[in-house]
């Protein structure tokens, strides 16, 4: 690599961490998992903003019943200001083989973004994958946009843990994050603005 190319840098499967200057408001306060990143781009599902809607009701919309007591009063999340009247269904992979549904993002650590209503309809038979968290709507960034965003110190970044995604309770999943990162949440408030 030349002395003057950029470090390409692949941030899927990582949390993005909002630092406390975020003045976004879509993004303050959030922890995004990041489904794929490369020279094109990069879509991530913001994974602790609940929105009012439960996964029952969200079936009951698409006209599908919901054979799965265990998913039924689980929260829909705000997954990102892009596209937000459609669903994205971050699953465990079935199998190693991947691939069961019509529209299906293969992320890495045996997890699949599929946003065809196939796996939805799995569900609701109660089949499909075990493991799910479901968004309307993404965060996507153009080309270079979330590298500028890095490099403006807007992100902290750490591999990311399927666990928070689908075992941490909502209201803990910034701070398991940053945990991650042996970083306490009062330390990044108290050293926000100082050189």
């Amino acid at each position: 690599m030349s002395a003057g190319a950029p470090n390409p840098i692949n941030l899927t499967n990582q949390f993005l961490i909002a630092m406390p200057g975020m003045r976004d408001g879509n993004f303050a306060g959030t922890v995004v998992y990041m489904c794929e990143h490369n020279d094109k781009g990069a879509l991530g599902l913001v994974i602790n903003r609940p929105i009012d809607i439960n996964l029952k009701h969200l079936f009951e919309k698409v006209d599908l019943s919901l054979e799965r007591p265990d998913l039924a009063s689980r929260p829909v999340f705000f997954g990102g200001p892009v596209q937000t009247e459609r669903g994205f269904v971050l699953h465990e992979s079935l199998d190693a083989e991947g691939g069961h549904y019509n529209s299906t993002l293969k992320v890495a650590e045996g997890l699949e973004m599929t946003t065809s209503r196939d796996v939805l309809e799995a569900l609701s038979n109660g089949a499909g994958p075990r493991k799910v968290f479901i968004t309307l709507g993404y965060s996507g960034w153009s080309a270079g946009q979330l590298e500028e965003e890095l490099s403006r110190n807007g992100w902290l970044t750490v591999d990311a843990e399927p666990d928070i995604i689908f075992n941490t309770p909502v209201e803990q999943r910034y701070d398991k994050a940053l945990s991650l990162l042996g970083i306490d949440r009062n330390f990044l408030m108290g050293e926000a603005g100082h050189a």
